[in-house]
């Protein structure tokens, strides 16, 4: 890879680490909003959508229907957003999302509930919520493609898992306001205004991101290809390799969002626990997840993206069940429970550690930012988006408390399917785009010889 002046100076690592910083915070943002509308699930529950009467479980159904309202807005976003960033350059979309994203965010705290304005509250918040989706869906196309496109040679697994790690951050940092907010504050007050103030503070996180990328450059590889390059890819193999990538991750959508941010209002809903213990659960899942998901992203520039995942995939489709089970039995130790949610968000971090640097070597430069973000978009949107949802909604109406632990290993069952599947693109148009020395050839060249 040619470097300009100052990447020569550096030997490449300034630049690197810019990247890093001016990738990862975006989506710090963005998942410690998400973290905390699902940890406030139930206060936003009974305030935008649970009238004079209505029933606690109808209006979480109803706060997770808009939750995943956002997320099937994603796509549309990685789309859109993802398409600017592979014409336009990376930088100036990631400048976009994040004030987009730091914007609604902060508007949600600012949102009039049912009790002050009736139906309009719900539709106000739906809004945010779409605004967000879209935004989000820009985000993780950008960013994977900053990131792993500015990483060294032979390290781009390391640096893709980077977004994963600021993932787990963001979720803990949203864990942690909402576990100090709920330690000082009485439960009326935290049901009355504590809920806004998580919401309020994505104003300075995202005044700060924002200044990390207006001092981001352009990443190396799209500028040697140049805004002009727009060299046709046939069409079936862009769709064939967006819908086998949003397969191959789909676990990792499906058990992260089951354990790691549906967790506190299961727990509450279905397990009687109060909202305290919901959330030292969740911080001992986030813990675990964010654990693993450095040293999964180096093994797997060691000995493939693949292998890495199929384990994590696999552990799932093992361990669900029993995890959950210890969960529920009233003679478990607090120890012991504690240990199988730290379990629950280890297995996931395997998976969460190569996927970013995975998705991104499976599309060619002229179409990373698109076809990245669209995969992990319409992923999360059918299997993250709608997890809440159908797990809430499943409990309800079979009365089975186990539902989460099968819906986590179902997707990642089908999502080990996917990996063992053969990439899309062949010769020059996919994996030759990557010609940095020392990196490990894709795993399916490992696996399948063809």
């Amino acid at each position: 890879m040619e470097l300009n002046h100052e990447d020569r100076a550096t030997g490449g690592r300034r630049p690197s680490v810019r990247a890093l910083a001016a990738g990862s915070v975006g989506n710090f943002i963005e998942w410690y909003e998400f973290g905390v509308y699902g940890y406030f699930a139930t206060v936003i529950a009974e305030r935008f959508f649970t009238p004079a009467g209505g029933g606690s479980v109808e209006g979480l159904v109803k706060t997770y229907a808009s939750f995943a309202l956002a997320f099937f807005f994603r796509p549309v976003g990685a789309a859109l957003f993802g398409r600017l960033g592979d014409r336009i350059g990376r930088r100036p979309v990631l400048i976009l999302v994040i004030s987009l994203m730091t914007v609604t965010t902060a508007l949600i705290g600012a949102l009039p509930t049912y009790a002050t304005v009736g139906v309009l509250a719900p539709w106000l918040l739906t809004l945010l919520r779409v605004l967000q989706g879209l935004s989000a869906g820009g985000e993780f196309g950008g960013a994977v493609a900053v990131m792993t496109e500015f990483a060294p040679p032979g390290r781009r697994g390391l640096y893709g898992a980077w977004q994963s790690f600021t993932v787990a951050l963001g979720l803990l940092g949203g864990a942690g306001v909402a576990a100090a907010l709920a330690s000082v504050l009485t439960e009326a007050e935290l049901s009355a205004w504590g809920w806004r103030v998580p919401f309020l503070l994505a104003l300075p996180m995202g005044v700060g991101a924002l200044w990390l990328r207006l001092r981001l450059d352009e990443t190396p590889r799209f500028r040697e290809q140049g805004p002009d390059a727009v060299e046709a890819l046939p069409a079936r193999q862009v769709a064939w390799a967006i819908a086998l990538g949003a397969g191959r991750v789909m676990g990792w959508a499906a058990a992260g969002y089951a354990f790691l941010v549906v967790l506190p209002s299961y727990l509450q809903t279905a397990l009687h626990a109060t909202f305290r213990e919901a959330l030292t659960a969740t911080v001992l899942a986030n813990l675990g997840f964010a654990a693993t998901i450095i040293p999964a992203g180096l093994l797997s520039d060691r000995i493939g993206r693949r292998p890495v995942m199929l384990t994590g995939a696999g552990l799932v489709v093992v361990l669900a069940v029993p995890l959950l089970d210890i969960l529920q039995s009233g003679g478990t130790s607090t120890p012991l429970k504690g240990l199988a949610v730290l379990l629950a968000g280890a297995v996931v971090g395997l998976m969460a550690g190569p996927g970013p640097a995975l998705l991104a070597e499976m599309f060619p430069t002229r179409v990373r930012c698109t076809g990245l973000g669209l995969a992990y978009a319409l992923s999360n949107a059918v299997f993250s988006g709608c997890a809440g949802l159908i797990i809430t909604e499943a409990v309800k109406r079979t009365g089975n408390v186990d539902v989460p632990a099968y819906y986590a290993a179902a997707a990642c069952a089908a999502s080990m399917l996917a990996l063992f599947k053969s990439t899309a693109f062949n010769g020059t148009a996919g994996k030759a785009d990557w010609t940095d020395a020392g990196d490990r050839p894709d795993v399916g060249d490992v696996l399948r010889r063809h």
